[in-house]
């Protein structure tokens, strides 16, 4: 609907309106297409992060003038959105009805775990997906791949329909957590040019070497080497997994709580 003014507002997705085709016009540079400009849009975000990026950028490092990239996408933020799509496209999701090597259904709790793990490495990996994630709709296809998945491992697990929007929160919203900060400090130390073992470890000296600050958060400190992991990537994998575990957890005891004693209950 346009407003008083004759502007119209502004497209909510490329998804709801459709990509452009991408297909080259006589005048359009040859050697350019919408995946290398996508492709080297995630390279450019993952080297330099969200703050640094623009069209005028991305077009020197394709060797084309910013016009020649809109021939390809409306906007730039119709091209953030087809990169966040693209490396959900790089999560290895279970397939419906997988079966492991004796012939059985894989546990759906084993499907979670890798869900949730492909998840928090895209968050990792790419740390501008989780600004991005709460900005756009991310409905493209390898987003709508990936919630299908998580719906099919949720309602294997037996939590009833009326619980299926909250299971799916407190799962995926803990390991957004997570790997959101994990990736937003590895970004930090290496911006620093400093390893996270190093800074890590200085922290920790810091606090104990001065007694006002072990006051504070000496628990704090030997709670976290009480946890174990000679390194940070270490530590990391056990909290992960431990918090992981606590919330597979949970999701059994809200589906003994609705009536669905056994595995078997959603498998159908």
């Amino acid at each position: 609907m346009a407003t008083g003014s004759g502007t119209s507002r502004p497209r909510p997705s490329v998804w709801v309106a459709g990509p452009s085709s991408g297909k080259r016009k006589a005048d359009q540079p040859a050697g350019l297409d919408r995946a290398k400009i996508i492709a080297a849009t995630v390279r450019l975000l993952d080297a330099e992060g969200m703050a640094r990026f623009s069209m005028r950028r991305l077009a020197a490092e394709l060797g084309v003038t910013a016009m020649s990239v809109y021939w390809y996408v409306a906007t730039k933020n119709d091209l953030l959105e087809l990169a966040l799509d693209e490396v959900n496209g790089e999560m290895r999701l279970p397939a419906d009805g997988e079966v492991d090597e004796a012939g059985k259904l894989v546990d759906w709790r084993d499907q979670l775990r890798q869900l949730a793990s492909e998840y928090r490495k895209i968050l990792v990996q790419h740390p501008w997906v989780s600004q991005l994630v709460g900005e756009y709709l991310n409905i493209g296809p390898n987003a709508r791949a990936f919630a299908e998945a998580a719906q099919r491992v949720i309602r294997r697990s037996g939590v009833p329909d009326e619980g299926m929007t909250g299971a799916l929160s407190v799962v995926f919203q803990f390991v957004y957590g997570f790997g959101t900060i994990e990736g937003r400090f590895a970004s930090r130390c290496r911006e620093a040019g400093i390893s996270q073992d190093d800074y890590f470890f200085h922290v920790m000296d810091t606090i104990e070497a001065d007694p006002e600050l072990e006051e504070s958060f000496g628990n704090a400190s030997r709670i976290m080497r009480a946890r174990g992991g000679s390194t940070v990537e270490e530590m990391r994998e056990r909290d992960f997994a431990f918090a992981l575990e606590m919330v597979i957890a949970g999701l059994e005891v809200m589906r003994e709580r609705a009536g669905h004693p056994a595995d078997a209950a959603r498998e159908a």
